[in-house]
């Protein structure tokens, strides 16, 4: 029979959870999706680049979410129990409280380890997907970002300026400036051009002009009839960098041996500068990857201190409340904690999950005894 009960309750909590955690989710997907519009708008990459970016990060907003979704199932289900009396049946045929507390808690175990393995392994992995769309995506929508009379300067090393730009598309007076090398540069003007595409790649034509070289303090100019740039040579200016939370854990990790031990546990990318100066940065990375789901336990403890009181008591509004502004507070403390990590500070950030769940669990014993 208890058996049934706990069954009937993890399952309960666990379709409210997908149902919440998926909804939230979308909402925030779809709100971020607009913010990506920027990379179309302003960095000129293609719609396929834009939806690839937007799908990969999905898992990142899920798991960030995860935490809150976990306390909201808890604490609604238990109070829909209560206001059913369902509650109330449970604590007569003889179901005791702190073995009822017990089962959610190493419930909420399932929750921890989803996150690590979503922290850990498949967030990193999808953002630094995305990174790669950015990273090998041509400016697809260059034709588009010409504007009359604006500088536009969406592509590394190159400028372009147009007086002019009719409906089809005809460009009067063109100024580009090429970034060539540290101190060489060269300048393009041409009476008229237009942007066409043949094989899939963009082409600046450009019609009655002049090139003038700029090496140091040499000019060299020459004219031209007509000549054709090519603008799919030309990147974007969207950060290609990978960010540590794109960086894959085990280098993390590989990283802080290197520099505390001089050890080298895997092979660190190159276009990752593992220095000393990253190693507080790492410290918080890893942090909200390994440490941060450890809270979870403890905000669903505190949403079970629910069961303290009944609904027909006049405290249990007011219990209610405290408990989840006491959730929410857990919530937002373990995911500010992670910025104020150092190197003579993480030993306290590492145990501080623990310390929230024994301060929560010391706390229901307490007034479980107290009440009886």
């Amino acid at each position: 029979m208890k058996k049934i009960i706990y069954n009937q309750l993890l399952k309960d909590i666990t379709k409210f959870f997908l149902l919440s955690s998926l909804s939230l989710s979308l909402i925030i997907w779809v709100i971020q999706a607009v913010n990506f519009l920027d990379y179309i708008s302003e960095d000129g990459h293609g719609i396929l680049t834009y939806f690839n970016i937007t799908l990969l990060n999905f898992p990142k907003i899920f798991s960030r979410i995860l935490p809150f979704c976990v306390f909201i199932s808890i604490f609604y289900t238990l109070n829909r129990y209560e206001n059913k009396n369902e509650l109330l049946i449970f604590w007569n045929i003889g179901i005791n409280k702190i073995k009822f507390v017990n089962v959610l808690i190493i419930f909420s175990f399932l929750f921890l380890l989803l996150q690590i393995f979503l922290n850990t392994l498949i967030v990193p992995k999808t953002l630094n997907s995305a990174r790669e769309y950015i990273r090998n995506s041509n400016v697809d929508f260059f034709p588009n970002l010409i504007k009359e009379k604006k500088f536009i300067d969406v592509v590394e090393n190159l400028t372009i300026f147009v007086e002019s730009k009719d409906k089809n598309g005809n460009l009067k007076n063109i100024y580009l400036k090429d970034l060539v090398k540290k101190n060489q540069s060269q300048i393009i003007y041409a009476e008229s051009g237009k942007i066409v595409s043949e094989n899939g790649m963009n082409f600046l034509v450009l019609n009655n002009g002049s090139f003038i070289d700029i090496n140091n303090d040499n000019l060299t100019r020459f004219a031209f009839k007509r000549t054709d740039i090519n603008l799919d040579k030309y990147s974007s200016k969207s950060t290609k960098t990978p960010k540590f939370q794109e960086l894959s854990t085990i280098n993390l990790i590989s990283c802080l041996y290197k520099l505390n031990y001089n050890i080298i546990l895997s092979k660190i990318p190159t276009y990752f500068q593992c220095e000393s100066k990253a190693e507080n940065d790492i410290d918080e990375e890893l942090f909200k990857r390994i440490i941060k789901p450890f809270f979870i336990p403890s905000i669903v403890l505190i949403a079970c201190l629910i069961i303290l009181s009944s609904k027909d008591s006049y405290k249990y509004s007011r219990l209610q409340n405290i408990l989840f502004v006491i959730g929410f507070f857990v919530i937002v403390t373990s995911e500010i904690t992670a910025r104020y990590i150092g190197n003579s500070k993480i030993e306290f950030f590492i145990i501080l999950p623990l310390v929230t769940f024994l301060i929560s669990y010391l706390f229901f014993i307490f007034k479980l005894r107290a009440g009886r």
